[in-house]
């Protein structure tokens, strides 16, 4: 399996992963123990699934934009003003 194929596997994976973690079955009903004296179990774990979510979708951003796409674009507005 070469790098790039490695690469997007592990992204698939950990976007399935985050999908997953999503799912909160386990703080539904549950307002206690608070976080920091004053914030419920539930709204934190969906702040912090909030800040994972960002990280992935920068991941996926850094590793699986389609550049080619950009200098395509890039290259056609270079065109059109000339």
């Amino acid at each position: 399996m070469n790098r790039r194929a490695l690469k997007r596997s592990l992204l698939v994976l950990l976007t399935f992963g985050v999908y997953a973690l999503h799912q909160d079955v386990w703080f539904w009903r549950q307002a206690r123990p608070l976080v920091f004296g004053f914030l419920p179990v539930g709204l934190a774990y969906h702040a912090a699934y909030a800040v994972l979510a960002s990280l992935l979708l920068f991941m996926l951003v850094k590793a699986a934009w389609p550049a080619h796409l950009e200098h395509e674009a890039a290259a056609r507005d270079e065109e059109r003003k000339r």
